[in-house]
């Protein structure tokens, strides 16, 4: 579909500037003429562009490239120096963050700090704190700190507010202003952690140039981010992806949500709490522990949970047919107990026909997925609005 935009001169400007910046930052390094193939705009417009973007210091010039005849082009780089993001991940009981350049190599970061308090007010204080230490931290660079991106769990709105996260106890969390309100000059998006997870999984981990993604985030519950062509699927409301509370047992246990049989009461730690178990551990953190003991009741459990994981992927799967499925947040660390369940249920429950090239894979980059990702949100929204002198 091609979209028409009209405006004065100085928007247009601004709009391929964007359009510049993002292909350079995609694909470097690439000389000018590349610049124009990949945008469609004119080599003279370019040239242009490239001018303003080496004078605002967002791009640098390299060595020269290959030549197809006559002179050798410069390649251009995006200047991952010229500014830095701050990524964080909120889970139910910890949180994690970083302090990025604009590539998304992490320079500083502080993972699994333990929430002091569920109470917002209180988490938001705790987060303000850390943050500010790790804007202290970053080195001097032409634009500073150029935003700060959050994936918290739960339904979280296109302005930042946290709708609902039924394990955190929070309701209409406006998370994303009140945080902009102690950062004024910083800006702040926040976003479902699952969502954040898919872009940084995309953007730095498994996700790399596949088209149909699904990041499964489990740990003390289960959300999923959908991505198809680089895009998060995000449905009418902008609420997809709270695919934890899908029911897979209609005369299940109650969940927090309201609902009875979710998924995530027998796939994620709340699995734990099942009253019929009771079983001689009462974390994740615990029951990983006894497994690496060869604890018996360790590895049934694990081994439960890792075919129950598996029934809702096989769900998935059948569901929307993607590329890739990737078991991220703590269960990143399950694979050598989860791995063979877990493919025994998708192997039993999903259409021959949807397991043809797929793959299944723990997150490479861990419990480092959704602060990526949300560090990259930020670097996008800086990118895309680029300042243009005009």
């Amino acid at each position: 579909m091609v979209v028409s935009i009209t405006g004065d001169q100085a928007l247009v400007k601004k709009i391929n500037m964007s359009l510049a910046l993002e292909t350079i930052r995609v694909h470097a390094p690439v000389s000018r003429a590349q610049v124009a193939e990949l945008t469609g705009l004119n080599k003279a417009t370019v040239s242009n562009l490239v001018s303003d973007l080496l004078e605002q210091q967002l791009v640098t010039e390299i060595g020269p490239g290959q030549s197809s005849g006559g002179r050798k082009p410069l390649l251009l780089l995006f200047n991952r120096h010229a500014g830095h993001s701050i990524g964080i991940h909120l889970d139910v009981h910890s949180f994690s963050i970083a302090l990025c350049d604009l590539s998304g190599q992490i320079l500083f970061e502080k993972l699994n700090l333990r929430l002091l308090h569920s109470d917002p007010v209180q988490v938001t204080e705790q987060l303000s704190s850390v943050i500010q230490e790790l804007i202290d931290l970053a080195p001097a660079s032409p634009y500073g700190v150029i935003g700060i991106g959050v994936g918290a769990p739960g339904m979280v709105d296109e302005q930042g507010c946290v709708l609902f996260a039924p394990n955190l106890g929070w309701e209409q969390i406006p998370l994303r202003q009140w945080l902009q309100d102690r950062f004024t000059h910083i800006p702040v998006l926040v976003d479902n952690e699952a969502n954040a997870g898919a872009i940084g999984e995309y953007e730095y981990g498994a996700g790399k140039h596949v088209q149909h993604l699904i990041y499964v985030s489990a740990g003390a519950g289960i959300g999923t981010g959908i991505m198809t062509r680089g895009e998060i699927f995000r449905g009418a409301m902008g609420y997809s992806g709270e695919l934890g509370h899908m029911t897979i047992d209609v005369h299940g246990r109650k969940c927090s949500c309201g609902n009875r049989g979710c998924w995530e009461l027998y796939a994620s730690e709340k699995a734990i709490l099942d009253p019929q178990k009771s079983l001689p551990f009462h974390t994740l953190y615990e029951a990983i522990q006894a497994a690496e003991r060869d604890d018996a009741d360790a590895l049934h459990f694990l081994y439960q949970l890792g075919e129950y994981l598996g029934i809702g992927i096989a769900n998935l799967v059948n569901g929307f047919n993607p590329d890739l499925i990737i078991i991220g947040n703590q269960f990143a660390h399950l694979e050598r107990w989860i791995k063979a369940a877990v493919l025994r249920s998708v192997k039993q429950r999903a259409l021959q026909s949807h397991q043809q090239n797929l793959n299944i894979v723990y997150a490479p980059l861990q419990q480092r997925s959704t602060l990526l990702g949300a560090a990259n949100q930020a670097i996008r929204s800086f990118v895309g609005r680029a300042k243009v002198t005009v």
